[in-house]
């Protein structure tokens, strides 16, 4: 006999294997005896009453034992002599569209603008140690995209456009924990997450793909509105059907399809500050206990959201257990996003707390920062993102390190005399960011830290840091396709894929939307060989 059942326990019950066992066995009037063996299935934590409790969902069995591979691993098939396709983009949309090209017979070829994932490393130690900025390999451009080196976080509320499961399977199968695939909120860590992604490229090289680091996509090959294939920075000409997935901080690529009447729009981004507390007191604050998590809770998580005169104020990529870390792209900006090591246990925590912006507010005075007014095209907010940018390098010394205040002050319009430690390795600068912010977003943050200290009490605090500014919350532009086909809506064979299209906003949903990609694609290059 096998059944599925569920369990509410306190923590330290949760991490106790012989008392899940008697309480399965009590709960069905079994004796512990005829429980042959059991599976965790699904694991969250329900901190919403001052009780904490773990929710278990487990697969039971009685007198017999599980006869079937839960989890069978996916088949790559040898690809060496298949017709080829072009993945401009090593990010998760690509590898996955790499990957699922391969089971699909079809052969990628993966251009990467960036260095090997472990490459890498040494560039982007490189900007906080000399706040140097690669404008090729940093934490947004190289192996494994923005996601390899910004966390790891592998949830998603995007399960009604793709089998997240399967999803969770190739990270599995390339050397990801199991636990993903049982936890609400899985996460790989930003320190183990490299090794998984070159283990995907291998598999890709190994069943006859190609991947060029160091190559940037220059041009794509157009002919009678047709993508023909690519040219690259090196002068290579690659030939065939392309998947764009070049990730939401590629401007060139928006300004060359601009330029190329390429159809774009502007898309709503947010913007706003990552924000810093203790770890410490945001376990106390989410867990109801002075002594925090204690010995069995994970370091604690949060999510707030508000409406403030209609724009939402939100929370946004939180880190608990993190770093915050410096995502600019190219010199003379500064750019901020999160990260956590697989441990969760560095004394702090943060979040991305920013603010709605729609297309249509970039005429707004209160919205103006920089050189101001900016074109009302489809580039018009990655103009507006620039333009912040810049302020925040101005406002933070002219180098990496980034303007800070600390949270009460800002919303009492205070400048920090002094500022809390912060795991921001590059530095910290005092500056008056509710006066050089635009008031479009310093109004509401303000309103919104409000409402959120008076929903958690405590979360309002000068042990708080604000630090500006984060702006990549998703992509900028979208770049316009078909709903049938995923092709662009007037360019044939060119597939905009995942974050930097406009058709994802995380690790999970631009893999899956990376796959949707591939198999759109593999369907049109059957078509077209079968007709010939």
């Amino acid at each position: 006999m096998t059944f599925d059942i569920q369990l509410r326990l306190s923590p330290a019950d949760a991490a106790n294997d012989a008392t899940i066992r008697q309480q399965i066995a009590k709960k069905q009037h079994l004796s512990a005896g005829q429980i042959t063996a059991i599976q965790l299935l699904k694991r969250s934590i329900d901190a919403r009453q001052r009780n904490v409790l773990v929710q278990l969902t487990y697969r039971v069995y009685v007198g017999e034992q599980p006869s079937e591979q839960r989890f069978p691993p996916i088949h790559y098939p040898d690809v060496h002599h298949k017709p080829s396709a072009i993945v401009v983009g090593a990010g998760p949309g690509g590898l996955f569209a790499a990957l699922r090209l391969i089971e699909l017979g079809v052969r990628p070829i993966v251009l990467e603008r960036g260095k090997d994932v472990h490459a890498r490393k040494r560039d982007i130690a490189s900007i906080s140690r000399d706040h140097l900025v690669d404008p090729e390999s940093n934490y947004s451009f190289g192996e494994g995209g923005a996601g390899a080196f910004s966390d790891g976080k592998l949830y998603t509320r995007s399960k009604k456009r793709g089998n997240v499961d399967k999803i969770l399977q190739v990270f599995c199968q390339h050397g990801a924990d199991p636990a993903i695939r049982i936890d609400a909120h899985p996460h790989i860590g930003t320190d183990l997450l490299p090794r998984v992604i070159e283990k995907m490229r291998n598999t890709i090289l190994e069943r006859g793909g190609e991947v060029h680091f160091n190559t940037r996509m220059a041009e794509i090959l157009l002919e009678k509105g047709t993508a023909k294939g690519v040219i690259t920075n090196n002068g290579e000409e690659f030939i065939g059907p392309v998947i764009l997935a070049t990730g939401h901080s590629a401007r060139d690529v928006y300004r060359w399809l601009h330029a190329h009447n390429v159809t774009l729009e502007a898309k709503g981004i947010a913007v706003g500050v990552r924000l810093e507390h203790p770890s410490e007191l945001i376990d106390q604050l989410q867990y109801h206990h002075p002594d925090g998590r204690g010995n069995y809770l994970p370091a604690a998580e949060y999510n707030y959201v508000t409406q403030v005169e209609e724009r939402g104020v939100y929370s946004f990529c939180m880190c608990p257990g993190g770093f915050v870390v410096p995502a600019a792209s190219a010199p003379e900006q500064v750019v901020v996003n999160g990260m956590s090591a697989s441990r969760r246990n560095s004394p702090w925590s943060n979040s991305g707390m920013v603010v709605e912006i729609r297309p249509e507010d970039v005429t707004r005075a209160d919205l103006q920062v920089g050189e101001a007014p900016y074109p009302t095209d489809a580039l018009a907010l990655l103009h507006f993102q620039e333009a912040l940018e810049q302020q925040a390098w101005l406002n933070g010394g002219r180098r990496q390190t980034a303007p800070a205040q600390c949270m009460y002050d800002f919303t009492k319009r205070k400048l920090s005399n002094s500022l809390p430690d912060s795991s921001y390795a590059p530095g910290l600068v005092a500056s008056p960011l509710h006066f050089w912010l635009p008031p479009f977003i310093s109004t509401r943050l303000t309103k919104g830290f409000e409402h959120f200290g008076r929903c958690s009490r405590g979360f309002l605090t000068n042990e708080a840091v604000m630090i500006g500014v984060e702006t990549r919350t998703s992509s900028p532009v979208r770049i316009l396709r078909q709903r049938d086909t995923l092709e662009h809506v007037t360019v044939s064979h060119l597939y905009p894929c995942g974050e930097g299209a406009g058709y994802a906003g995380g690790i999970v949903s631009a893999a899956i939307d990376g796959e949707r990609c591939a198999e759109s694609l593999a369907t049109q290059l059957n078509t077209t060989s079968s007709s010939i």
